[in-house]
């Protein structure tokens, strides 16, 4: 195998209650910074609780809440603006994948004097970043440990990676209490995206020893969040051990790769502003049976370590039972299972496949696809 080399970066503190510490967290980085956040803290009136511990601190802030397109490249743009206009020291990142990834790629870019398109359309950025820090607010965030951010390029609504600087997140902040405010069917979705990054990431190409240290331990514990501790020992409240599960996974998901379900579900969200963790829900029982041909060993583990069969069950039938495991909880949550499901035609769906076969990380794949492999993939979820 390839050589391992790792860098554990950034800072992570994880726990109930961490939020009210922000202040004194942000503090060594500076005393003005930009607060991307997520409106739906405000809704959840969290937002006056997250911005009073700044206040105490005495530590300037602005708020920019704009994110109801998405992470596009407009709103980047435009949050990036607003960021050089007030100067500010840092950017806090707060809420989903989308207030993640504008705030990151504002503190990447702060200090570029060249168009930000030049940067959408490949540029590698040469100055050094502004801290960020960020506090997400559901289970997953596969990119945000990454250099990596995915983007929608608001020119033609399709799916773009941008490559940052290394240790442009200087600090992570894990508050459960912050996940409280999840529905249950963004609970039931996101648990099942979960899964399958954390399924993607285990089969990937790119897998290593480290990577499925993250993984298989993430899993287990992600099974007890999901269907109870099989033990007396284990009386950590679930939204502690889904949050635990989600870094680990997410920790996981960075030192290897994410796969066909999650390139997939970015790719039509990019297009068509479909839910991306209701794509991927979809995606997960066809990506199973399609690795099981040439993956059976690693998905036999996979299926023991998040008990969807009984210890003595091997090879092919624990393989089965672990896609029937994911399909009794689609079906438990009353998620769509197909993707005719959420309105779109088969026509539509063969741009965001074409669209796909251009990200670098489609190599990392557990297996080589075309483009005509990706689209009888997408026919056979249709």
């Amino acid at each position: 195998m390839a050589d391992l080399a790792f860098r554990i970066n950034p800072n992570i503190i994880l726990g109930p209650y961490t939020i009210s510490r922000l202040g004194a967290q942000v503090h060594e980085w500076g005393s003005r910074y930009m607060v991307i956040m997520d409106p739906m803290l405000n809704e959840a009136q969290l937002a006056g609780q997250i911005m009073q511990s700044l206040i105490d601190r005495k530590i300037e802030s602005f708020v920019f809440a704009e994110l109801a397109e998405g992470p596009t490249t407009q709103v980047i743009s435009r949050a990036l603006g607003l960021a050089k206009e007030g100067h500010v020291h840092g950017i806090i990142a707060i809420g989903g994948e989308k207030a993640i990834q504008v705030g990151r790629a504002v503190a990447a870019y702060y200090n570029e004097v060249h168009d930000f398109y030049n940067f959408v359309d490949g540029a590698l950025p040469t100055a050094n970043a502004i801290p960020c820090i960020c506090i997400p607010t559901t289970y997953r965030s596969p990119f945000m440990f990454t250099q990596d951010i995915p983007v929608v390029d608001s020119r033609s609504h399709q799916l773009k990676f941008l490559r940052v600087q290394g240790g442009v997140c200087k600090l992570v902040l894990i508050d459960p209490n912050l996940m409280l405010t999840l529905t249950d069917n963004q609970k039931s979705t996101l648990s099942i995206d979960l899964i399958s990054i954390a399924i993607e990431a285990y089969l990937s190409q790119k897998a290593n020893f480290f990577s499925d240290m993250f993984i298989e331990k993430g899993l287990e514990i992600l099974s007890y969040g999901l269907d109870g501790s099989p033990t007396l020992d284990i009386t950590t409240p679930a939204e502690v051990l889904m949050a635990q599960a989600g870094c680990l996974i997410s920790l996981g998901a960075a030192a290897s790769s994410v796969g066909i379900g999650t390139l997939l579900s970015l790719s039509i969200y990019s297009r068509y502003h479909k839910s991306k963790s209701l794509i991927s829900s979809i995606l997960l029982p066809f990506q199973l049976e399609d690795v099981a041909k040439f993956k059976l060993a690693k998905l036999e583990t996979l299926s023991h370590l998040i008990r969807a069969c009984p210890e003595e069950t091997k090879g092919e039938d624990a393989a089965k039972q672990l896609t029937e495991y994911v399909r009794q909880k689609i079906a438990k949550s009353a998620l769509p299972t197909r993707l005719k499901d959420l309105n779109l035609t088969i026509e539509q769906l063969s741009l965001p496949v074409e669209d796909i076969k251009a990200v670098n990380l489609i190599n990392n794949l557990p297996r080589s696809m075309t483009t005509d492999d990706l689209f009888d993939f997408v026919k056979l979820a249709y």
